[in-house]
């Protein structure tokens, strides 16, 4: 392989194959180089039993409507047609389960307003005021980024008034001025997990906007998860850009302040004047660059981020097929109303008492999929927040510096008892699922550390709370000439949808251009056609491996 590059990118998370595929297009010879056997990071999947398939972190996605950012995205490199979107069932995409009661979330502002309201009508002036807050964030919001600029305050106070008094408070105020009860309080934030913020730090901005995404639809890729990570590969390739797997970056190399490349653990380096790190914030600054090329302010700000709670999940293969018996659905629930204690608990090291529990079943979303399940049988994830802390695992350094784990007893013992708990919830909330198991598997925080090298195993990056919100978050380019930062921990956010927007939002960084303008404006920077033709049987697990 060739040893001078225009851009490497370190990792090939959707934010780093987003960014080395823009940049591709248009004409810059990109290195993507990935430590794993596969590209996608969080996006990928993993296969058992040459039966199922299962996703590690695209469940389903918003902004994919036509018109959507997503859409336009993939119209700018040449992939609109090349990427489907299965639409979940439009009138209850979240089955939501507390104790006592059930809320389906249907699509559009006016129906979910009306379906709460029929689930509380004792409540249903407070839970119309809170809906029709959060709407109002979300039209105001959208105004003012029409408008172009940074309006002063006075415009704000003018254009945005529910944006300026309640976007940057905690949501739990605005329930609290709606004199919400404890149970419309957690249907309204059963979703929390999909951006992991106790509810006392959650910006009423951030909660507004993430319902915002899925009313306006929520949907699956065609063809399982895998199938983004390998259509921007297609155009990283067809580009002339390179990709090679099990290659872990153990330094990037900067010389006179300025990025130069990186060296990989086997000593081999290769060399560019961009550096792009798709890697975990916290390592790329403290380890991978070196914290002696940031200025002291820069390195305290890093380590004193918080990062997101990470994710506890159990792949299940099931003997019954519940395509015909289930709608297109996730389903969210706790016996618990108090969310926030929840949160409280991960937080101070302990598993929590009443998890918060997400089920996605791929092979329903996704019916005719020849990878996710067979007919006849059934591909789940049951998912649910937890504690990083490496004592609580009975790890030390953790498995990105080496640490072997598997075997340590009492590691295996607590993750295979959190496993039959969370068998338990998934049971409770699809019953008579148990019995139909014939493939069972759990991730744990140190399982995800050990294939993403993240810190705490957090998908997410550093956590969406009110102190760690828009300007208080890394920008993509740093104080260090030619290295830039893309992924979960920019500005953009975590998330399917955040984090290729982030690649996007780093291409324009690296080029100064608005590729994202650019993009809606109906600029294609890679034309379609110079896209090779899918073979018979394209597989897209096997099209991502290096």
């Amino acid at each position: 392989m060739e040893k001078d590059w225009d851009v490497i990118v370190v990792g090939s998370g959707l934010g780093g194959l987003s960014a080395g595929a823009h940049l591709a297009a248009l004409g810059k010879r990109v290195l993507i180089l990935e430590q794993h056997y596969i590209a996608g990071g969080n996006a990928g999947v993993f296969r058992r039993k040459r039966m199922f398939e299962f996703d590690v972190g695209t469940h389903y996605l918003a902004q994919c409507e036509p018109g959507g950012a997503i859409r336009t995205i993939l119209h700018g490199l040449g992939l609109e047609d090349h990427i489907d979107f299965l639409e979940l069932d439009p009138d209850g995409f979240d089955t939501i389960l507390f104790p006592g009661v059930c809320v389906r979330m249907p699509k559009g502002w006016e129906r979910y307003r009306e379906r709460l309201i029929e689930a509380f009508p004792e409540e249903a002036a407070g839970v119309g005021r809170c809906v029709d807050t959060f709407q109002a964030i979300v039209k105001q919001s959208e105004t003012l980024r029409g408008a172009g600029g940074t309006p002063d305050f006075a415009r704000l106070a003018a254009e945005a008034p529910d944006l300026v008094r309640w976007g940057m408070q905690p949501v739990t105020a605005l329930f609290d001025d709606c004199g919400l009860g404890p149970v419309p309080r957690a249907v309204l934030l059963a979703q929390s997990p999909s951006y992991a913020t106790p509810p006392s730090r959650t910006p009423t901005a951030v909660a507004a906007g993430f319902l915002d995404g899925y009313l306006r639809g929520a949907y699956y890729p065609k063809g399982g998860g895998q199938v983004l990570p390998a259509r921007f590969l297609q155009v990283l390739l067809a580009n002339g850009g390179a990709f090679r797997a099990r290659a872990r970056v153990a330094r990037i190399i900067i010389e006179d302040g300025a990025a130069r490349g990186v060296e990989l653990t086997t000593g081999e380096q290769f060399r560019a004047p961009v550096v792009i790190s798709n890697a975990d914030l916290k390592r790329t600054i403290c380890e991978l660059a070196g914290e002696e090329h940031f200025a002291p302010a820069t390195v305290q700000r890093v380590r004193q981020y918080r990062m997101a709670l990470p994710f506890f999940v159990v792949y299940l293969g099931l003997d019954i097929d519940l395509r015909d018996r289930l709608p297109k659905t996730n389903f969210w629930g706790s016996d618990s109303l108090d969310l926030e204690a929840t949160y409280t608990q991960a937080f101070a090291g302990e598993l929590p008492e009443h998890p918060l529990v997400f089920i996605s079943i791929g092979s329903v979303k996704d019916p005719e999929s020849p990878w996710i399940a067979p007919k006849g049988y059934t591909a789940l994830d049951v998912m649910a927040l937890v504690p990083p802390h490496p004592a609580l695992w009975s790890t030390g350094e953790g498995p990105a510096h080496g640490e072997r784990y598997h075997r340590n007893p009492d590691y295996r013992a607590l993750k295979d008892a959190f496993t039959e708990r969370m068998v338990d919830a998934a049971e409770r909330m699809i019953p008579g699922i148990r019995e139909h198991i014939i493939w069972k598997e759990a991730s744990t925080p140190v399982t995800h550390e050990k294939f993403t090298l993240s810190t705490g195993g957090t998908s997410y990056g550093i956590e969406i709370a009110l102190d760690q919100v828009g300007p208080n978050r890394p920008g993509y380019a740093t104080e260090v000439a030619g290295l830039y930062l893309v992924g979960a921990n920019t500005q953009s956010g975590h998330g399917i949808s955040g984090v290729i927007k982030s690649g996007v939002g780093c291409a324009s960084a690296i080029t100064g251009r608005d590729l994202t303008r650019e993009a809606a404006e109906g600029a294609v920077f890679s034309p379609p056609d110079r896209l090779k033709p899918d073979p018979p049987g394209w597989d897209p697990w096997e099209a991502s491996r290096g």
